[in-house]
């Protein structure tokens, strides 16, 4: 078995993504400006990598059934039977929907539960695609904009109280009851929900027009959404999520992590994601796709948060890890200047993302945007060519 292999991932072309960042990254001509949102590593069925091999290039799902416990290590294998992460590169020009993910004890009895009911897998009502829970941490890779949470409920009381929109809404979060206030805003109907959102999207227009908000007001998003435009009517409640929940700036090469039930949705930048492997999402707005209000209130967290944004803590003078709270994944950064080596050892199957410069990995060169994959078991010696900065997922 080789130490390292060439792992091709797969682009996926939703709307919201931007058109620059990624065919730049990898070197792809984008003449035609499709959007490249998101750039999958892994093998995750919608999605499989492929691997390039002695033999000649092998979808990484058949190759980790012929060579599982060689590929994944014992350990993997026996506490997740598979790859238990994606990893990914996400460039997000627009804004992504409200959601959260299910813990895995929700998640397996969603989808028996959809099972049963005979929903179809790929059907757009289908809230479970699979029984996997969905964790994930981010590194920024340039300057990013994200909800994350609910505010802190004095936060939260002064944002019903500041807008005049909201001022009604303060009977529902007596005593700091998030759910009270959020089920009863997101039951409205269109009708009752418009009345409240029409006003303050006007009011958002103006403000950012006028220049009296910046992007760590909800106005600018709520007015970016809309892109100055107020709908006359049909409103998306997802506004109002833009209002409770924490507006965090992460700066690059910082992180954050979120956990199930967690309700979130990135807004503007470029980055790195590692799940667990799964693409379990339920959704609360600022979405074309489908909406189960009701399924969604039962995984969200009611509970205020507190942004904790990762810096990274070195663990020598190359590597940088970003904690990452759950056994799926682990996520590192490593600095190699030129002519700098490096030694990996795998316990399990490892990815590693060069994003910048050029190093060498036993017989493999990697370039910037080109991704190896590492057995369990081995140790690889990596060498810069050039000053280099690379990503590494890993089981821990």
């Amino acid at each position: 078995m080789q130490k390292a292999y060439k792992l091709q991932g797969k682009h996926r072309h939703y709307d919201w993504g931007g058109t620059q960042f990624i065919p730049a990254l990898m070197g792809l001509d984008n003449t035609g400006n499709e959007p490249y949102a998101e750039y999958w590593m892994g093998a995750h069925p919608a999605a499989v990598s492929e691997i390039t091999t002695e033999q000649g290039v092998v979808l990484l799902d058949k190759m980790l059934a012929d060579e599982g416990k060689m590929l994944l290590g014992e350990k993997t294998l026996a506490n997740f039977g598979a790859l238990p992460y994606l990893y990914k590169v996400l460039d997000v020009a627009n804004m992504l929907s409200i959601q959260a993910h299910p813990n895995k004890q929700n998640a397996i009895l969603g989808y028996e539960k959809e099972e049963a009911a005979g929903i179809d897998l790929n059907a757009p009502v289908r809230n479970y695609k699979d029984k996997n829970h969905k964790p994930e941490v981010m590194v920024a890779l340039s300057e990013f904009w994200l909800l994350h949470g609910f505010l802190a409920p004095e936060l939260l009381e002064a944002r019903l109280k500041e807008i005049l929109q909201f001022n009604s809404l303060q009977a529902h979060f007596k005593g700091g009851d998030y759910e009270a206030l959020y089920r009863f805003f997101m039951q409205l109907s269109a009708e009752d929900a418009d009345y409240i959102l029409k006003p303050l999207m006007l009011d958002a227009v103006r403000s950012v027009k006028s220049g009296s908000v910046d992007k760590s007001h909800p106005h600018w998003w709520a007015n970016k959404y809309y892109e100055g435009h107020v709908p006359e009517k049909n409103i998306d409640k997802g506004i109002f999520s833009i209002y409770i929940l924490n507006i965090v700036q992460v700066a690059k090469y910082e992180g954050v992590f979120q956990g199930a039930g967690l309700l979130h949705a990135y807004l503007e930048g470029q980055n790195i994601e590692l799940m667990a492997n799964s693409d379990n999402v339920l959704r609360g707005g600022l979405t074309t796709k489908h909406v189960d209000v009701h399924e969604l209130i039962q995984q969200v967290k009611f509970i205020p948060t507190y942004p904790n944004v990762l810096k990274g803590e070195a663990l020598n003078e190359f590597e940088t890890r970003y904690p990452c709270p759950v056994p799926d994944f682990g996520l590192t950064k490593i600095n190699l200047a030129k002519g700098k080596s490096y030694t990996i050892n795998t316990s399990g199957l490892e990815m590693v993302l060069l994003t910048q410069g050029e190093i060498q990995l036993d017989k493999l060169l990697l370039k910037a945007g080109e991704v190896a994959m590492l057995p369990a078991g081995q140790s690889v010696v990596l060498t810069a060519n050039s000053d280099s900065l690379l990503f590494r997922s890993f089981v821990p």
